[in-house]
């Protein structure tokens, strides 16, 4: 068993401010995903400008333990590389490129030459990996990121994914029913699905991303 220390810990966070769990945006599934990725959350007159893309592995656009991107998405998946080409957009998970799981870079390794997108080695299992996000982006100044306000997380879990978009600043969308809908594995994938909107429904309301970096 591979404890995710960054989400025990971030519970407590969870607890006295729930809302940092609730979406931007939802989908369905990776094929529902809005292309660009402004389209999602540009409503009520605001203005959205994603200029990169943080991608969710496992249940997001990949079954669990595979490294290919799930056979009926792929024309999305490269719809979405198109639109963030380069450094635009980056796999973040919690198994592949994660330093306790993936020890050895393996699956990292693995999911990028499948895919052909980066994958980011991390200390920090999400959702408490913001600053290794920001920090990549930082490195990378051709992207024109210059803050977490034009990033969007992409993203099954709102424990993880979408409390990471929140921490960080950034937008978050959430693929509620994974990647085969109503074939769930996870109890926490289950209560999430009745949590978000039961938050939402108690008007609760995630965070409005507009800090650049500090």
């Amino acid at each position: 068993m591979n404890l995710n220390l960054s989400a025990s810990l971030n519970v407590f966070k969870l607890l006295a401010k729930p809302s940092l769990c609730l979406p931007h945006a939802t989908v369905s599934t990776f094929d529902d995903l809005p292309i660009p990725l402004d389209k999602a959350f540009a409503t009520k007159g605001r203005l959205v400008d994603i200029r990169a893309v943080v991608l969710d592995k496992d249940d997001c656009f990949a079954l669990p333990d595979h490294s290919e991107v799930y056979e009926p998405y792929k024309v999305r998946f490269e719809a979405l590389r198109a639109a963030y080409p380069g450094h635009r957009l980056l796999i973040v998970s919690n198994t592949a490129g994660a330093r306790s799981y993936d020890v050895d870079g393996r699956l990292a390794s693995e999911v990028k030459e499948s895919t052909g997108v980066e994958v980011l080695p991390h200390a920090v299992k999400k959702p408490g990996c913001g600053n290794e996000i920001l920090s990549y982006f930082r490195d990378h100044p051709e992207t024109g990121v210059t803050g977490p306000h034009q990033i969007a997380i992409v993203g099954d879990r709102l424990a993880t994914d979408m409390m990471l978009a929140n921490m960080m600043g950034s937008w978050g969308v959430w693929v509620k029913d994974g990647v085969v809908p109503l074939q769930r594995k996870s109890i926490f994938s289950k209560i999430e699905r009745r949590l978000g909107p039961f938050l939402l429904s108690r008007g609760y309301l995630p965070r409005e991303p507009t800090s650049p970096f500090e």
